[in-house]
């Protein structure tokens, strides 16, 4: 295992696995392994894991909590990637985890995760996702609004089995962030209104299996500002303070959620975990004081796994249109990574067989999808490209597969996870018979 791994914020290129290097071949290999030849073997696209840099944020998470306030737990945001193989190795780090969804669950299930550090979140849980929840009596559900509390008491009292549950509060914090990516703004579809809060708890109290044990609340993703969520720890506090006046009930957690952002481009300001544990422990310590030392909690999904991973992809052809633009296409593109797309989201790649090779143009990085708009990075300078040639791009651990699909019906990739010049299958490439599986021929 990697009981002597170190724990330390990456010393060389940010927006890479910590394993990164080049090769006496030229080269780049992650977890000891050439990824030219990983392509050759496994085929693209492909995305790899690095298992070390998992591993490593993990601890660079609980590190930095720990000895500062012990009663912090971290649970992983399930949305950024879920794998059954990835959720084991986070469950090994004792890691909780933030499930959105009954497969999310299934999943967490599968990888024998503690369901007792699994928060079920959700603005719209179906009937039967809440039932599983209940049935396997989850750590707890974070109920996001009124609706929802009603059919939680509902299904509590016909299982007579009880639940504990957290209220997700919209804060009305707008962190700088992309609007897409914004939630504790208030203009959004997340949380009960904080003026609303005490009226949910005292709803609450009256519910005979529904038991409220504190408050939760998450301004966003990709967020470089420390700011916002000291301003979200004091309303929380402040929040879980006027519950206690008014109703006498103690918040045993206080969620603030995840959002911390990760450096794709390697230029990206990002703020150290270090920092963040000392600003953030500080003010909740010095605001929780009469609270009865509630738990502290974070959701991070993206700054685990975010840099942890890399996509290849085979460069299949070449359009150079003079004084324009010059393109190289490649054989994925929207399809396993949608975030260029959806907004705007900038990566930053080499070529893997080439990674010394002095940059001697720009181009721009076509995907192979019936759409004009696909396009996986703009205007990057990279060495020059021929056909057979393996683009890596780096920082597609976190919302690539997660929000891949099968659009112009082309299977979704395999998956890799490397360690120590070990690489081990951890998600099948997609086959034709994949893509009709679940049709109904009439």
């Amino acid at each position: 295992m990697l009981s002597d791994i170190q724990i330390f914020w990456y010393n060389h290129n940010m927006n890479q696995p910590i394993t990164s290097k080049v090769n006496e071949k030229g080269h780049l290999e992650i977890g000891g392994c050439d990824l030219a030849d990983l392509a050759a073997e496994f085929g693209t696209p492909l995305y790899v894991l690095d298992e070390v840099t998992i591993r490593s944020r993990c601890r660079e998470y609980k590190t930095a909590f720990k000895g500062r306030y012990d009663n912090t737990l971290i649970i992983y945001a399930c949305k950024a990637l879920c794998n059954t193989a990835v959720l084991k190795l986070l469950s090994d780090e004792g890691i909780g985890f933030d499930v959105s969804s009954g497969g999310e669950l299934y999943i967490a299930r599968k990888a024998n995760c503690d369901l007792k550090n699994i928060y079920f979140h959700g603005n719209n849980k179906s009937k039967k996702e809440l039932e599983e929840a209940v049935d396997l009596g989850v750590g707890r559900v974070v109920v996001d609004n009124f609706d929802e509390l009603k059919a939680l008491d509902a299904i509590t009292q016909k299982a007579k089995k009880k639940a504990d549950i957290l209220f997700r509060i919209n804060p009305g914090i707008e962190a700088h962030t992309h609007e897409f990516i914004q939630t504790g703004q208030i203009d959004s579809k997340f949380g009960i209104a904080k003026e609303k809060a005490i009226d949910a708890v005292k709803l609450a109290a009256k519910m005979k299996y529904v038991k409220f044990v504190g408050l939760h609340s998450h301004i966003g993703s990709q967020i470089f500002d420390i700011k916002p969520y000291i301003a979200l720890v004091e309303l929380l506090c402040d929040l879980a303070g006027s519950v206690l006046a008014e109703t006498g009930i103690k918040c045993e957690d206080i969620n603030i959620g995840g959002g911390i952002g990760i450096d794709y481009t390697g230029q990206d300001n990002v703020i150290s975990l270090d920092a963040v544990a000392s600003e953030i422990v500080e003010v909740f310590k010095n605001k929780s004081q009469k609270l009865g030392a509630p738990k502290l909690i974070l959701e991070p999904g993206r700054s685990i796994i975010g840099t942890a991973g890399v996509t290849l992809y085979s460069i299949g052809s070449i359009k150079d249109i003079p004084e324009i633009r010059k393109y190289i296409a490649v054989d994925g593109g929207m399809s396993d990574n949608p975030r260029p797309i959806l907004y705007g989201a900038v990566y930053d790649a080499l070529l893997a067989n080439k990674a010394n090779a002095p940059k001697t143009e720009k181009v721009t990085v076509a995907g192979r999808f019936c759409e004009s708009g696909d396009r996986l990075i703009k205007d990057i300078e990279l060495p020059k490209a021929e056909i057979g040639d393996i683009l890596c791009v780096f920082c597609t651990g976190a919302y690539n597969y997660s929000m891949a699909s099968n659009y112009n019906r082309v299977g979704r990739p395999a998956m890799v996870l490397v360690n120590n010049g070990i690489s081990s299958l951890i998600l099948k490439r997609e086959a034709y018979e994949d893509l009709i599986a679940n049709d109904v021929v009439l």
